[in-house]
C-alpha cells in the first residue's frame, strides 16, 4: 500500500494522482493537450497516452477538436470536472487531518549514525533524524507519514530502506467521504494514526481489532528535545 499521504483516486489498477490533475488543469486553462504538455515540460505523446489510459477507466475526460498546428483545441468534460473536484476534496481532507493529528513517543537516543539515530521508545526502537548531543527526546509521528500493510504482505526490509515497522491492531476508524483516519495500537502509551483512502481501507479490510503493520520512513521521522515541538 502507498504512503498514506500520497493522495490518489483509483479505478481498477489505474491511479489518478496530482500529476494527472495538473495535466488536466493545464489542458483546461490552455485549451490544448500539446501546449499543456509543453507548459508542464512533459512529452506530448506521453501526456496524450496518459489521458487515454485514464479515460479507459474513468470515462471521457477531454473533448478534442481536430485542426490547427497543435492538433486542435481541447476542453474538459463534465466527468473530468467532477474527477478534479473529487481529487481536490481528497487532498483537502488529507491536509486538514494531517496538520492536526500526530502521535508523540518519548524516548532515549541509544545510537547515532550521522544525522540518523536509534531512539528507544515504549513501542520499541525507532530510527529517526535526531538532534546532536541530546539523548532525551520525543518522536513526533504525523498521520501523513504512516503506511499500513497487511501482515501477510509486508515486504521484507532491505538493508537500505531505513523504515520503521511495528506490529499492532486497529483501535478505531474515523470514516470520511473519501478518507479514513485509522487509530493503531502498537503497544505504546500513545496510539499511532494513519490516513488511508476508503478504497484502501476496504482493500485492507480494516476493522477494529484487525492485526496490521504500521511503517514509516526514518528520514521522514524527526526527534526533538523533549517538550519542544516539531515545525513541519
Amino acid at each position: 500500500m502507498e504512503a498514506a499521504f500520497d493522495a490518489h483516486l483509483r479505478a481498477e489498477s489505474v491511479k489518478f494522482t496530482q500529476k494527472d490533475a495538473s495535466l488536466l488543469e493545464a489542458v483546461d486553462e490552455i485549451g490544448s493537450i500539446h501546449q499543456a504538455a509543453d507548459e508542464l515540460g512533459r512529452s506530448y505523446s506521453r501526456s496524450h497516452q496518459r489521458i487515454t489510459t485514464l479515460e479507459d477507466v474513468f470515462g471521457t475526460l477531454v473533448e478534442r477538436q481536430r485542426g490547427g498546428s497543435d492538433g486542435g483545441g481541447s476542453s474538459l468534460t463534465k466527468t473530468a470536472d467532477e474527477l478534479l473536484a473529487r481529487f481536490d476534496r481528497l487532498q483537502t481532507g488529507y491536509s486538514s487531518i494531517a496538520e492536526t493529528t500526530e502521535a508523540v513517543l518519548d524516548g532515549t537516543v541509544t545510537m547515532r549514525t550521522g544525522e540518523l539515530g536509534t531512539v528507544m521508545t515504549a513501542a520499541g526502537e525507532v530510527r529517526a533524524i535526531v538532534p546532536p548531543e541530546i539523548d532525551t527526546v520525543q518522536v513526533s509521528l504525523r498521520a501523513n507519514i504512516i503506511t499500513l500493510h497487511d501482515p501477510d504482505e509486508t515486504p521484507t526490509e532491505s538493508a537500505t530502506s531505513a523504515r520503521n515497522r511495528f506490529e499492532g491492531h486497529v483501535v478505531s476508524i474515523d470514516h470520511g467521504d473519501t478518507i479514513s483516519l485509522i487509530t493503531v495500537d502498537v503497544g505504546a502509551k500513545n496510539h499511532l494514526y494513519a490516513l488511508v483512502t476508503e478504497e484502501s481501507r476496504a482493500r485492507l479490510e480494516l476493522e477494529p481489532e484487525r492485526q496490521i503493520i504500521a511503517s514509516f520512513k526514518a528520514t521522514a521521522t524527526r526527534a526533538t528535545a523533549k517538550h519542544e515541538r516539531v515545525h513541519w
